[in-house]
């Protein structure tokens, strides 16, 4: 499948990227009508195609990376985000490991990090597109003398001369045959199938990352966040990565600290670490309210963070930590609460009204209702900025106004 990627690599499409590099979706139609006088159909759309890709890119690879590299709609959606991926490549550093044998390595995100930090790499992937982008992407950033792609089944490959493994194995369905090859290269698309749930019916499945991780001295298993922590085996350690706030991923690392859950939050890295503590107090709400950040909430860390807090829940099922004082922690963003109400549109609104609140932001645990809903219902008017939590308060429906510290 490399004659869809093999035109733009000629020195005529090349030359081509250049100059379509950048342009706007509305404008595409006339650029097209414009090239194609002067070039084939089939190089301008695939031009096309990956301007767009690149420009999608940019969020997760930065503007100097994307501009120069080559994607999929699958490898844009699934890739690894640059700042994750540098951190983890910064952990394998630390830990001495100098090759990696990078299984599912998808366009090569991942790959691209690991040689920035002076890493040797073997990537692998059985999709002989994919595989062939991960060569072009090694090649345009200069890393290819550390990197080495190779097209294969991963469950095939002989990882005994590294140091480390890591494995991404692919947590969505796809498209089949040729109607996945044919749009892999168009800048349309999206990721095809839906999200994965049940690591073993990851590919490959998560049983299997297992085994092969036990075969290196180190390896890590890039999960989704929402893997159970009974699915956790035993041996790993597990580690859930937030980046800006967002949760990204979850990893499972071997040859580290067995039994060990961490909670990592980029960029920083800020690291919060199990202690094994047992389920805060719920307590009555106090002068200040404490959102723990969402790599937190997954890791199951928030008891870490109310102790540090020196606060309680406001309901055994919701993670909002409150307390007395105000306090800093890297962990949770911090609220001053002015009003505690029921559950009652109509109060919400009055109170609204009195405090000439017109930009509201409105936050939800355990509520059923719709923040645009709400907010259609309350009609925020005036000069002043608040907001408001719908959650639960000892297992009741309630309302908590206030603003954030800082």
């Amino acid at each position: 499948m490399n004659d869809l990627l093999a035109p733009l690599l000629t020195p005529e499409g090349r030359a081509l990227l250049d100059e379509v590099r950048g342009t706007d979706p509305a404008q595409e139609l006339a650029v097209a009508t414009r090239l194609r006088r002067e070039h084939p159909a089939e190089l301008v759309s695939a031009a096309l195609g990956q301007a767009l890709l690149r420009q999608r890119a940019v969020a997760k690879f930065g503007a100097g990376d994307a501009e120069r590299m080559f994607f999929t709609p699958d490898g844009v959606e699934q890739s690894t985000r640059a700042s994750v991926a540098a951190y983890r490549a910064r952990r394998f550093q630390e830990l001495g490991v100098t090759s990696v044998a990078d299984l599912c390595c998808g366009i090569g995100g991942d790959a691209v990090a690991l040689a920035r930090a002076g890493i040797r790499v073997l990537a692998v992937d059985r999709d002989p597109l994919t595989a062939a982008v991960a060569r072009a992407n090694a090649e345009a950033l200069g890393l290819d003398g550390l990197i080495e792609v190779r097209e294969a089944d991963v469950t095939e490959v002989d990882v005994s001369a590294y140091d480390a493994v890591f494995v991404d194995p692919a947590r969505r369905g796809g498209r089949s045959g040729g109607a996945a090859r044919s749009a892999s290269m168009r800048g349309g698309g999206r990721a095809t199938g839906g999200r994965i749930f049940d690591p073993e019916a990851y590919s490959p499945p998560l049983s299997w990352a297992v085994q092969a991780a036990a075969r290196a001295p180190h390896a890590a298993l890039k999960v989704a966040p929402g893997i159970p922590h009974e699915a956790v085996p035993d041996t790993a350690e597990a580690e859930w990565i937030s980046d800006g706030g967002d949760v990204k991923e979850a990893v499972l690392w071997f040859g580290t600290e067995p039994g060990l859950v961490r909670a990592t939050l980029l960029p920083g890295p800020r690291t919060l670490r199990s202690r094994g503590l047992p389920n805060p107090p719920v307590r009555p709400v106090g002068r200040f309210l404490y959102e723990p950040d969402g790599a937190v909430i997954r890791a199951h860390l928030v008891a870490e963070v109310a102790d540090e807090l020196g606060g309680g829940l406001v309901d055994e099922t919701i993670a909002y930590v409150t307390a007395d004082e105000a306090r800093t922690t890297p962990y949770a963003s911090a609220y001053e609460i002015t009003d505690q109400l029921p559950f009652s549109i109509k109060k919400l609104k009055a109170l609204l009204r009195e405090r000439e609140v017109g930009i509201l932001t409105v936050k939800k645990r355990g509520s059923a209702v719709a923040p645009e809903e709400l907010r259609k219902k309350v009609k925020p008017h005036g000069p002043n900025a608040a907001t408001v939590f719908l959650t639960r308060v000892a297992g009741h429906p309630a309302m908590l106004v206030g603003h954030p510290l800082g």
